[in-house]
């Protein structure tokens, strides 16, 4: 999957918590959102939109507030669609609140691999759309 396919797919699906998500839809999200909200507290710099939102004299700025409620959702989604595909509920997105040891464990699952084959959340999302007996047989 591209980055433009794992984007698309992320935004498409942005509160499907059932299924399972590759590794390469997962980290090209993540880039994407790492991407964006550069770009936004850059402009917010910019610009000077700043949002006091707690009284202690550091702004949050408007457009990386807007963009991290726009991309709050579909980044829970995909993590829990990602735990997914290594066979594991989607209730181990909390381990992320136990410190030191919960982010780390989730990073590590997130970078391994998925199971091969179906699992009972779903279809691998690396196997061919297509079934081996359907494929053409190459002329000898």
């Amino acid at each position: 999957m591209g980055p433009v396919a794992a984007v698309k797919s992320c935004l498409v699906k942005f509160v499907t918590f059932s299924g399972r998500a590759s590794r390469a839809e997962y980290w090209f999200f993540f880039l994407f959102n790492v991407g964006v909200m550069v770009v936004a507290v850059f402009l917010d710099q910019l610009l000077g939109t700043g949002v006091d939102l707690d009284s202690s004299g550091s702004d949050t700025g408007l457009l990386t507030l807007i963009w991290y409620l726009v991309e709050v959702l579909p980044s829970i989604s995909v993590s829990v669609r990602r735990l997914h595909d290594r066979n594991r509920s989607g209730w181990w997105y909390f381990f992320v609140f136990v410190p030191v040891a919960g982010p780390i464990t989730l990073l590590i699952w997130y970078c391994m691999r998925g199971t091969s084959g179906d699992n009972r959340f779903g279809p691998d999302p690396l196997a061919p759309s297509v079934p081996p007996s359907a494929w053409p047989i190459a002329a000898a």
